[in-house]
């Protein structure tokens, strides 16, 4: 089930829908970097500059070279900083376009079944703050956990596995469930979900194509809903004619 999951959803993962939702939110994930990289460096010149100068008033006009090296230093670790955060900001911008995704998996890959409801924008803006913050915390418990020996690869799978899991599934879910039904149905399932999300774990691990993880595991979690839903379904009729 998992495996037929990830596979649907890496058949459509480079179509030009989905390309075009990649190509929207990594062009304002770099906007928002610019944006942030731009402003944090006027700030910088405006506050850190004059206090540098300030703070040694007698300097020789020879030495102003090094104003000049401190500025360009920060500029490089800023950059260097903000690099570091083009997967978890292009996963916050990734959650505005999820219903997207489910969209485009629920039209083509099931066109028999009713369509999902897209998440208020409200909520589809919480559920991408939410995303944002489990990635980081994902990774800043693997982070931690690098410090214990024989524990830090399984850790950033694990932790990772659990969390993006949970939240990928749950999204996936609410399209046609109330969240508290989303949750009932993740904890009865909870060991192939666990599952389902160390195989996104594995993807989020991989360099570049980490950027597309939001829109795999979106795509990912709606197949494994629709299996999942319909297992459930198969059981339910099974029981009701061994009743009978």
């Amino acid at each position: 089930m998992i495996l037929d999951a990830a596979r649907a959803a890496i058949s459509r993962l480079f179509s030009r829908e989905f390309r075009s939702v990649f190509f929207k939110t990594l062009g304002l994930t770099l906007l928002v970097l610019v944006g942030v990289w731009l402003g944090t460096k006027e700030l910088f010149e405006y506050f850190a500059l004059p206090w540098f100068d300030a703070f040694f008033p007698d300097m020789p006009s020879w030495l102003g070279w090094l104003s000049f090296v401190a500025a360009i230093a920060a500029g490089l670790g800023l950059a260097a900083g903000l690099a570091l955060l083009i997967a978890p900001v292009t996963a916050v911008i990734a959650g505005l376009f999820l219903d997207d995704v489910a969209e485009v998996v629920e039209k083509e890959d099931y066109p028999q079944d009713p369509p999902g409801k897209a998440l208020p924008l409200g909520a589809a803006i919480a559920t991408s703050i939410k995303f944002f913050g489990v990635v980081i915390l994902g990774n800043i418990i693997a982070l931690l956990l690098l410090l214990v020996p024989g524990v830090n690869i399984l850790a950033f799978f694990l932790v990772n596995g659990y969390l993006l899991g949970r939240e990928f599934f749950e999204f996936a879910a609410m399209r046609f469930r109330s969240e508290a039904d989303a949750k009932a149905l993740r904890r009865r399932h909870a060991g192939t979900i666990f599952l389902a999300g160390l195989v996104i774990a594995g993807f989020l691990a991989v360099p570049i194509l980490n950027l597309l993880t939001p829109l795999f595991a979106a795509a990912m979690m709606v197949h494994l809903h629709k299996l999942i839903s319909q297992e459930d379904a198969a059981r339910a009729t099974r029981g009701v004619e061994l009743r009978g």
